[in-house]
């Protein structure tokens, strides 16, 4: 293979990896929140009620990694962290709101052609 073509497929690989830990289940309900106001853990967990204390933890740090989410100590007794949302965070915003209108404007057409799979399927 080419040099441009090894690039090209690490490139893509990378880009799959990131929107992966950007897009999934519970990072877009933890971004959502924190596009609203900062949150502290407790607060957080509130608001996703679904999500495991374990699944919280392991998004933050990916989100934070990733240079999404912030993660501050307050200095409070007891000491307490809040998250939130970077200026880079921010600009995700946009896409996402883009991406989730795509889907709730066409998700009849979807499962449409999810039913009609589905029933050619079972001939």
């Amino acid at each position: 293979m080419s040099d441009t073509a090894d690039h090209d497929l690490l490139a893509v690989a990378a880009h799959r990896e990131l929107l992966g830990q950007i897009l999934d289940k519970w990072s877009l309900s933890v971004l959502t929140e924190l596009c609203e106001a900062p949150r502290r853990f407790n607060e957080l967990r509130r608001a996703v009620p679904e999500v495991t204390q374990k699944s919280l933890t392991t998004t933050l740090r990916r989100l934070e990694r990733n240079g999404i989410v912030e993660r501050r100590v307050v200095n409070t007794r007891p000491v307490a962290v809040e998250y939130r949302i970077t200026p880079l965070g921010k600009t995700v915003r946009e896409p996402i709101d883009a991406l989730l209108m795509w889907a709730s404007t066409n998700l009849p057409r979807i499962e449409e052609a999810r039913r009609r799979f589905d029933e050619d399927l079972g001939e």
